[in-house]
């Protein structure tokens, strides 16, 4: 809850103040055998550990040189810093904007120290067909993608020297159009099985980047393209008049409905008012946010003001409570 500047009352203070206090002392006594600090001994249960990040040897004891939990993989002992940048693995899902096109490649900003690189031969093409690369694909490179255009795409490989290949070999990955991009602090997201979710009651479709862009637009269908074409054929044997007809009416597909301009501004500021107060971004504690302020009646732009930063504190202190009473 770095930096947070709102203008709260005093029985507000109050309240956000106990809350915090209660998420605390829950955080710290579900950790309180593997948080350390720096300097701090960790504890060896066995002989021929293997000492990871975080981990120093200092006159024949373990200590940790940085703040965070400690991790026990096999013999592999390391220290998980609470706060850290963003550090890539392979199979990550990350948003990044395109800031140049080069030959062959597209290079990204993905909210890392360097660049990431998508090459024309790593992703999928317009028809769907999976050929070589020609020359005339790559002199069609900005009809797919140009500057400041966001895509979604797979972290494929890491070099030594930091460089970062990408990949967007599905139909879920590409371009993202039609909502908006939110940037939170990396250490916020945490890795999961699924990073793409459709929000089917808003009509929204919400992806959490692992790089601390999280993207809230308007649902896509993933279509298969023997069906586009099929239907591309159907159309092109209509006449003149209801083609006509056809132009006036097709402005409705590129046109987002109100319902679901409002959805994704209200999912927006959901995920706004959980990063101000450092919680966790995943999709459960975002559809709670949403509902509370469903339930309070609030209107969207009344979700950035102080009583309700005060009440989702609050709503996840009761939350984090309930389930430690589960666990026991």
């Amino acid at each position: 809850m770095r930096n947070l500047q709102l203008s709260l009352n005093q029985t507000q203070k109050i309240r956000l103040q106990t809350a915090l206090e209660k998420l605390e002392s829950l955080s710290s006594k579900s950790n309180a055998n593997s948080t350390l600090t720096v300097a701090d001994s960790i504890p060896i249960y066995e002989e021929g550990i293997l000492k990871g990040h975080g981990t120093s040897d200092r006159k024949g004891e373990l200590v940790a040189t940085v703040c965070g939990v400690v991790e026990r993989i096999n013999k592999l002992i390391y220290v998980r810093s609470l706060r850290s940048r963003f550090k890539p693995e392979t199979g990550d899902i990350v948003i990044g904007r395109v800031i140049e096109v080069a030959q062959k490649r597209w290079k990204l900003e993905i909210n890392f120290t360097q660049d990431a690189t998508l090459m024309l031969s790593s992703m999928n093409l317009p028809d769907g067909i999976q050929r070589r690369r020609t020359a005339m694909d790559e002199l069609n490179m900005r009809s797919i993608f140009t500057e400041n255009d966001l895509v979604c795409a797979e972290v494929r490989s890491s070099h030594n020297d930091g460089s970062l290949q990408l990949q967007a070999r599905n139909q879920k990955y590409g371009k993202l159009e039609k909502g908006q991009l939110l940037t939170v602090e990396p250490y916020l997201v945490k890795r999961r099985k699924q990073h793409f979710h459709h929000l089917e009651q808003y009509g929204i479709d919400l992806i959490i980047g692992c790089n601390g862009f999280i993207w809230v637009g308007e649902h896509v269908e993933v279509r298969d393209i023997m069906v586009l074409d099929q239907a591309n054929d159907s159309e092109q044997q209509i006449g003149n008049s209801d083609r006509s007809s056809m132009d006036v009416d097709g402005q409705d597909g590129t046109f987002t409905p109100l319902e679901t301009r409002q959805n994704i501004c209200r999912i927006a500021n959901a995920v706004r008012v959980l990063s101000a107060l450092g919680f966790s971004i995943t999709m459960e504690v975002i559809l709670e946010t949403v509902n509370l302020s469903n339930t309070m009646n609030l209107d969207i732009h009344e979700m950035l003001g102080s009583e309700f930063y005060v009440l989702v504190a609050e709503s996840e202190a009761e939350r984090r409570s309930s389930l430690t009473k589960r666990k026991r």
